[in-house]
């Protein structure tokens, strides 16, 4: 969502969720649930049909159901009971031994959740988590009298988060501090199509599904409005959006960089008869003073318009960008007058100082919006955002901090040892020099350069990489392995047995790469290269980030090979699917043991009986220790 032509897209909550339920009888009353989770799914709940409820404690326990039940005691019959110290897993597996066709857990003190019933061998009979009143509820009428349990029902909940910005949903700026998102749409608790093998429909939140909101609105835009270019339906869009308020302070609009231009509001922008270009302002950092920009409002209605120029302030945040605080300081804004008049079929332009508040931090982010009002008439807004202070004064690579990174280290199994003398290395299987940071920043390039240890000669580059991304949290570490190997222009070579230091290099976002003070440097303990076999190569260089990552599929669309790229922070049993829009399962890899890293599928457009898989959407899925992440692709013939 940051490229620099697309339109990214910030994610709001639902006002609604809708959740899958049950009925009970003698009145039908519903009690909404969550399907419970494992590696593999258990059965998803029936569709329908109506079977006994009964329950395994008459009063609320912490070990309910956590001893073996006497045999067939719940042959036939769906059981209650509470969630309990022994764990979904073994409470499930007790009353599936007891003969019980499926397990109602309600949850010991909160609401509706779905229970992590992992475990060997595998549940066998679909599991559902309710909230501990409903709970309460059903164990109570099981105690009057026969209970029955119907499957199939639906319950449509208020949200106490509706119309709000998705906690989910990224920040901006972006590194080049450009303005995203761009605008937002509903994401948050969606009720979608899901692979039939798993329920055919599950709540989803993601900007995965946010976006196709707005991709539906582009569709209906064009439309309305053939031939509109794509850089016009973008400012559209943007112009007549629905900034929203806060979930910190109901009084106060969003960040700019949370939600963009706001929520999307198709109707208006189909409707417009007013543009504004541009339809956003990345005002940059302020060490240079105030910015000064050119709005050109183009009036496409049949009779001249006044319109009258305003701001309105959102909540800014900083400086720590990993742990999100606001502020509440209206920026500085200045038109060159106050109203302007367009004629119909024309456009106008005016002028606008915009400065952050001088009570505002440094290293704070900042922003609001330009209102272009029509007196009895819609609005329509100019999002715009900045950088309060000098940008490179952010520094991108951590030295010291809490851990005292960078680190030189040694693997030892799962275990990273540092190595503040320097260490040996055979260079035979995991033992290769590695080196652990932390990048507070994004930088806009980073290197790392070995050198000798006692001559100071270059050896050249052992890795580099423009615009790397930053530690996924505050006190997250990348982890950076070397085989032996630099490079030096197209040329590879192997480093011979010796004693050496890695020079890690950070260029701070957007810096002067011929600015020393824009960069941040660290050298490395000496390294000192003892090969067992001088001729081994341990293979290509290693990145492995301690993170988890599906990138978009490449290409996408695809009409031949399609690969995908993924990052697993460690090793474990892993699973990568794809699904048509059916929820059918075309192709899927499995790993028992996955070691944790980058890794790379290429698939063919083959299914797992060999057969083209046929056009349309697909559902790419990525499992792996209870982790899932998915990805959208399009097949073309």
């Amino acid at each position: 969502g940051l490229g620099e032509e697309v339109i990214g897209v910030a994610s709001f909550d639902n006002t609604f969720i809708h959740l899958p339920a049950f009925s009970v009888s003698p009145d039908g009353h519903l009690t909404p649930y969550s399907a419970a989770v494992a590696d593999p799914f258990p059965p998803p709940p029936p569709v329908s049909g109506t079977f006994p409820l009964t329950r395994t404690s008459p009063v609320a326990i912490s070990d309910d159901a956590c001893q073996p039940l006497p045999a067939l005691s719940l042959a036939g019959k769906v059981a209650l009971i509470r969630l309990g110290a022994c764990g979904a897993y073994q409470q499930t597996r007790n009353a599936e031994d007891a003969g019980a066709i499926a397990v109602v857990l309600y949850n010991s003190g909160g609401g509706t959740f779905a229970p992590d019933v992992n475990g060997s061998p595998a549940v066998g009979i679909p599991v559902v988590g309710i909230s501990a009143a409903e709970g309460t509820v059903l164990r109570f009428r099981i105690g009057i009298g026969a209970v029955d349990l119907t499957w199939g029902a639906v319950v449509s909940t208020p949200t106490t988060t509706g119309g709000l910005t998705s906690y989910f949903s990224s920040f901006g700026l972006s590194p080049d501090l450009a303005l995203k998102p761009d605008l937002g749409a509903p994401g948050g608790f969606l009720r979608s199509t899901y692979p039939i093998e798993q329920g055919s429909y599950a709540n989803l939140s993601g900007t995965s599904m946010s976006s196709p909101h707005v991709a539906g609105a582009v569709a209906l835009l064009l439309q309305a409005h053939p031939g509109t270019n794509a850089a016009a339906v973008r400012g559209l869009l943007m112009n007549h959006a629905a900034p929203r308020v806060s979930s910190f302070d109901p009084s106060a609009l969003e960040s700019v960089h949370h939600q963009g231009a706001g929520m999307l509001d198709i109707p208006a922008a189909i409707l417009a008869t007013t543009r504004v270009e541009p339809e956003k302002l990345s005002l940059g950092e302020s060490e240079g003073g105030p910015a000064i920009r050119t709005l050109t409002i183009h009036n496409d209605g049949p009779a001249a318009v006044v319109y009258d120029l305003a701001n309105q302030p959102a909540l800014g945040t900083g400086p720590n960008t990993f742990s999100v605080s606001y502020n509440s300081l209206p920026a500085s804004v200045q038109f060159d007058r106050s109203s302007v008049s367009v004629p119909p079929e024309g456009s106008a332009s005016v002028r606008v100082t915009i400065a952050p508040n001088v009570a505002q931090p440094a290293q704070t982010i900042y922003g609001g919006y330009l209102v272009i009002a029509q007196e009895g008439g819609p609005e329509a807004r100019v999002p715009y955002a900045g950088f309060c202070g000098d940008y490179q004064s952010l520094p991108a690579l951590t030295i010291g901090g809490v851990f005292d990174l960078p680190w030189l280290a040694q693997k030892e199994g799962r275990t990273y040892t540092r190595r503040l003398d320097g260490a040996t290395y055979t260079m035979v299987g995991e033992d290769i020099p590695y080196f652990i940071l932390h990048l507070d920043h994004q930088p806009s390039l980073f290197r790392m350069e070995l050198f000798d240890a006692v001559t100071g000669r270059a050896w050249h580059r052992a890795f580099q990489r423009k615009r790397m991304p930053r530690s996924p949290s505050a006190e997250g570490a990348f982890v950076m392995a070397w085989n032996g190997l630099t490079t030096h222009g197209k040329q590879t070579e192997s480093v011979p047995d010796g004693r050496y230091v890695m020079k890690i290099s950070a260029l701070r976002a957007l810096g002067d790469e011929e600015n020393p003070a824009h960069w941040d440097i660290w050298t490395s303990p000496v390294i000192t290269l003892a090969r067992l076999d001088e001729h081994h190569i341990t293979g290509v260089a290693a990145f492995e980030p301690l993170s988890w990552e599906l990138a978009p599929p490449n290409p996408n669309p695809s009409s031949a090979e399609v690969s995908f790229r993924f990052a697993t922070p460690s090793s474990g049993p892993a699973a990568f699917e794809v699904f048509d829009v059916s929820g059918r399962r075309l192709r899927s890899w499995r790993w028992a043991s996955l070691p944790g890293g980058e890794h790379l599928v290429r698939w063919d457009g083959a299914d797992d009986r060999g057969a083209q898989a046929p056009a349309g959407a697909l559902l790419c899925r990525l499992t792996a220790q209870g982790r899932t992440l998915t990805r959208m692709a399009v097949r073309l013939r």
